[in-house]
């Protein structure tokens, strides 16, 4: 018997994957009432049936491994609102990210809603008391496109330290379902979330608005990707005030609206606080030299300030930056520049289809100067990527190629708990922190990570804990797995089916410090999902891959 229930939770805990959720809960407007303390479990898939608030006082704990799925018929579509006052602690990990998508999105089958699919249901909002620049209203505001005006939709306030909880690990799929005509929801909204929260490790994939979107506060921000979105990459409105590195978009050459799009203000657009984000560290792809998309990569307005360093722009079919100039207003982000309030430093900018030279890839003389006299900001020859793809071909390695510009020229980062000093240009340096818990991943976008960030004569440099990696997946019949051990031990890698059962065993025994290969042949086994497992002497990493046939 108890032989028994030891092999029950071994499978539980190797195979407890989002897609062998044992049970379904609907969940509806009533389930999160205020002062109540609610977990979701990875034991359970979670529908949202309509716009689910989590109320003024409630906290919401997310389990790592749990989707939440909108429901596709809800009115006027599903999302989860976390309230002003309220709290989420949704804290999933690279091997279990929580994953919120559409009801009709089976995750055991990657192909069965397509990559571009937008617009399936709602997204993720999450509202606070920080200080927002809207002083014609009082300093509030409410979520656009929701009939409801209320403490339930409402944000903003006079506490920027503010704290709405933990988001990590997080992938938020096929999103941006209209709340009313001509207003979608973001993939993820943020309004006046304060810098007491925790932003880290998110992905936006599909929305059919915007990917994230800041309305003010001061939440700092880490890891961040939005791919593939209908509108914006990166929003910011309402005098966001924050901090953020390694940031990556890359766009659809169908349907794309710019990477960054960044107001300052709104109501009125000159309110106090002026907006002051400081980004470094942003990889923005366009939806290509060829799309007929043609929206700038960066829209600076609206009296937006802030600072981007570090970081590389291209692949696109329109200009780089457009900065708007109102005539005869004292505010507006021209002066902002002209003011020092607005700074573009240390980049790498490349492949923009008007031209090669910044006069013709600005809209404006003033943009052109400041950009080619001042802050160091080349257009190079070539991409300083290793490689872009738009397809779901493992193609997509977004890192720097070694030796290229990204790693020279870099501004000071000064020292302070938030900023990690890095010494390349990007969202990436020698690895691809995408891999393993996004959809991009999952979709089979992204490329094998084909060199090893170990340096196996320094141990400083290892990794505290392996990764695993395989492409191409889906496959037909061979796959390629790589992973990294920090140190010396015995593995096992094994490939099991749906079932738990094992399947194949791929290795056994002693494996050196560093970068392992094997290749899965299933030639002789059925069309299905199946789930790499690898087990060194104190962790346990799961994979899954799918058999097409």
């Amino acid at each position: 018997m108890k032989k028994a229930v030891i092999l029950a939770l071994t499978v539980l805990i190797v195979f407890s994957l989002p897609m062998l959720a044992s049970g379904v809960k609907t969940v509806t407007d009533d389930h999160i009432q205020s002062d109540d303390n609610v977990y979701w479990s990875a034991d359970t898939t979670y529908i949202l049936d309509g716009l689910v608030f989590v109320e003024d006082g409630a906290t919401l704990n997310i389990e790592p491994g749990t989707v939440i799925k909108g429901k596709a018929d809800a009115e006027p579509t599903a999302a989860l609102i976390i309230s002003k006052g309220a709290k989420i602690y949704a804290e999933g990990t690279a091997s279990h990210p929580i994953i919120f998508t559409t009801e009709n999105d089976d995750l055991s089958d990657p192909m069965d809603v397509a990559f571009d699919s937008r617009g399936l249901w709602g997204g993720l909002i999450v509202l606070g008391k920080a200080v927002i620049n809207e002083t014609a209203t009082g300093g509030i505001s409410y979520v656009e496109g929701i009939e409801e005006e209320s403490d339930r939709t409402q944000f903003g306030g006079d506490n920027d330290a503010d704290n709405s909880g933990v988001l990590k690990y997080i992938s938020i799929r096929h999103g941006g379902a209209e709340l009313a005509p001509g207003n979608e929801i973001n993939g993820l909204t943020l309004g006046a979330v304060g810098s007491g929260t925790t932003i880290d490790h998110i992905e936006v994939f599909a929305n059919s608005d915007d990917g994230i979107e800041w309305f003010g506060g001061t939440v700092n921000c880490k890891n961040l990707v939005a791919a593939f979105c209908g509108d914006d990459g990166f929003d910011h409105d309402m005098g966001l005030r924050n901090k953020m590195q390694f940031l990556f978009t890359i766009q659809d050459p169908e349907s794309a609206g710019r990477a960054g799009e960044h107001d300052g203000g709104h109501d009125p657009e000159d309110g106090a606080p002026f907006a002051y984000p400081v980004i470094y560290n942003a990889t923005y792809l366009g939806p290509g030299m060829e799309s007929s998309q043609t929206d700038a990569a960066l829209k600076l307005r609206d009296n937006w300030g802030g600072e981007y360093k570090n970081s590389i722009f291209g692949d696109r079919s329109g200009n780089a930056i457009a900065i708007e100039y109102v005539d005869g207003y004292e505010h507006d982000s021209r002066q902002r520049l002209a003011d020092g309030e607005l700074i573009l430093e240390n980049n790498l900018w490349f492949n923009f289809a008007p031209g090669s030279d910044w006069e013709s890839i600005t809209d404006t003389s003033y943009e052109a100067d400041y950009m080619s006299s001042t802050g160091n900001n080349p257009i190079l020859a070539s991409s300083p990527l290793r490689s872009i793809s738009r397809d779901q071909d493992g193609g997509l390695d977004p890192r720097p190629v070694t030796g290229s510009d990204a790693y020279s020229d870099l501004a000071a980062i000064s020292e302070n708990d938030f900023f990690e000093n890095v010494n390349y240009k990007g969202a990436f340096g020698s690895s691809n922190w995408m891999l393993g818990w996004t959809a991009l991943d999952s979709y089979g976008f992204l490329k094998e990570q084909a060199t090893s960030p170990i340096q196996t004569n320094n141990t400083s440099n290892l990794p505290k804990e392996f990764n695993l990696t395989t492409y191409p997946n889906p496959f037909n019949p061979v796959t390629n797995i790589s992973f990294y051990l920090p140190a010396a031990q015995d593995v096992n890698i094994s490939l099991y089916n749906i079932m738990g059962q094992k399947s194949m065993e791929i290795s056994n025994g002693y494996h050196t410090v560093g970068k392992h290969r094997y290749s899965i042949d299933a030639g002789n086994l059925s069309s299905g999902i199946y789930f790499i497992r690898l087990q060194s002497e104190n962790s346990v990493r799961v994979k899954k891959v799918t058999l097409l046939k």
